[in-house]
């Protein structure tokens, strides 16, 4: 069987020294803001839409780009983490994974409005990297990026 991929963009956003994470509904994990890049969408463009439709944020990414170019190429913000991430594992075999491209941002605001159809705001909660450090509800992958996150953007 053919392993099927998506690629993702994930955002962990910082505001006042701690970042946002969801309790996700079908995955029962908590989880950055983030989702599948559309066709028409730059990885980039797709994590701040994403951060839009599940916050209700206006986060401004804190990404390098190379400063090489020319007419017909442009730089793009760096990903902080590049991830592979299977979702769909049935029997040993891997039928659905996320090729997922992870950036930082920040966000003036701590003020969570998700747009309709999306969870409510009572699901986000936000993590110092001490509340990081001290739940075993994380996933280490997301603690360890989180506290990144944070240590990053708050420089």
């Amino acid at each position: 069987m053919e392993t099927t991929r998506h690629y993702t963009a994930t955002v962990y956003v910082v505001s006042d020294g701690a970042v946002a994470l969801h309790e996700h509904d079908g995955l029962d994990k908590w989880l950055p803001p983030g989702g599948h890049v559309d066709r028409d969408e730059l990885p980039h463009e797709a994590g701040l839409r994403e951060v839009r439709e599940e916050t209700g944020l206006d986060a401004d990414l804190v990404a390098e780009r190379d400063d090489i170019g020319s007419q017909t190429v442009e730089a793009l913000p760096k990903p902080r983490h590049f991830q592979l991430a299977d979702v769909n594992v049935h029997g040993g075999f891997v039928g659905h994974q996320h090729i997922d491209l992870v950036y930082y941002a920040r966000a003036d605001s701590r003020a969570i409005d998700p747009a309709d159809g999306e969870q409510s705001a009572d699901a986000w909660r936000w993590f110092t990297p001490p509340d990081l450090e001290a739940t075993d509800a994380l996933d280490p992958d997301v603690a360890e990026i989180g506290r990144r996150a944070v240590e990053t953007v708050s420089e």
